[in-house]
């Protein structure tokens, strides 16, 4: 070995000469493929495991696959996305195909989607031979994720649009908003804040799941009577968004009762901003999420939230991915999934 290099990597002929069989036989046996003897599959398998063979991603992938599945989130500081990855990797676990997680524009602030940062991270998975993508609330435009998933197997998530190109998995949000709403008012609650996040796409805007929560929010303020009391402050899906919005709604002459916040993560700031304001969730404000992160579970939290069942969500995006990556030619699938709502401790009667 030269000074300076590194040790040689194990390849497939010597796979082959260890196990004194043809580099065809140990190919057959790493593809399944049919018309291998169960003495010569475990001669290969155990040559593999005895010289710590594995093959390069990009060979596997000129023979048609690599076995990897890109999954783009667009920001990692959101607790519920790991819940979405965790539903896919228990899908897959049982299975040849690893996960590779990219992240797209998102940054600390007001937590909107870039089209451009996400679609750069898409193209890169692309490049590296992604057998298929699973996309969570990617910021871009229809007629964009169209022409992805025409060259590559994809699923989305949280967009609420149907096309014939993907499969989509999404939260019945505008139930889940009027979940809380009619807890709210179901306590005497009516002076009750919805904080929403900041689109600065419009033509995107309609189909991501903030904006179909906070239409379902307002529909059912209607419901109740409640139209003039309809509120909504927009700033982010971020922890600072939700400190920032609950800022301005406390420092109002007449503050609300309750407030709704549109994530957990949103929660969070809410929850940090009114105990700056000396005031006590619930006595004197109470306080709603939406995810039922493992965040919102921790006891001297307690947050009501709803659950939208991630790992459920990861899983069918998971399942319906693999059947895609199998027969690309299939009709396309929109699975709507029910959310319910975790009553605890942060919501209670409003002060008289």
């Amino acid at each position: 070995m030269e000074p300076g290099s590194g040790p040689r990597r194990v390849t497939i002929v010597d796979v082959a000469a260890h196990a004194r069989v043809s580099t065809t036989a140990v190919s057959k046996v790493m593809r399944n493929a049919y018309g291998v003897s169960p003495a010569m599959r475990e001669r290969v398998t155990a040559a593999i495991a005895e010289l710590g063979y594995r093959p390069r991603a990009a060979a596997r992938g000129m023979r048609g696959r690599t076995y990897t599945i890109g999954v783009l989130l667009p920001d990692i500081r959101n607790p519920f996305f790991p819940d979405i990855v965790d539903g896919i990797t228990g899908h897959l676990h049982d299975s040849e195909y690893q996960v590779m997680i990219g992240t797209g524009g998102r940054g600390p602030g007001d937590g909107a989607g870039d089209a451009e940062s996400e679609l750069r991270v898409v193209d890169a998975m692309v490049d590296r031979g992604m057998d298929g993508m699973v996309l969570v609330a990617p910021a871009a435009g229809q007629k964009r994720l169209d022409e992805v998933a025409g060259g590559v197997p994809v699923v989305v998530i949280g967009r609420h649009m149907r096309s014939a190109r993907h499969d989509t998995v999404v939260d019945d949000d505008a139930r889940g908003a009027a979940l809380v709403v009619d807890h709210l008012t179901g306590l005497g609650h009516r002076r009750i804040a919805h904080i929403d996040q900041r689109e600065p796409d419009r033509g995107r805007a309609e189909t991501m799941p903030n904006a179909v929560r906070t239409r379902g929010y307002r529909d059912a303020m209607r419901a109740h009577g409640l139209e003039a009391e309809i509120d909504v402050v927009s700033t982010g899906y971020t922890e600072d968004g939700g400190y920032r919005g609950a800022k301005w709604l406390l420092e109002r002459t007449i503050r609300p009762t309750a407030i709704f916040a549109g994530a957990d993560i949103v929660a969070m700031g809410v929850l940090t901003a009114v105990a700056e304001a000396g005031l006590r969730v619930p006595h004197d404000i109470s306080v709603a999420g939406y995810d039922n992160t493992s965040f919102a579970a921790l006891g001297p939290i307690g947050l009501t939230s709803v659950d939208q069942a991630g790992r459920q969500i990861g899983a069918d995006a998971a399942r319906l991915l693999v059947q895609r990556m199998a027969d690309t030619g299939r009709a396309s699938t929109f699975i709507t999934t029910s959310p319910n709502l975790v009553v605890r401790r942060t919501t209670a009667t409003p002060p008289a």
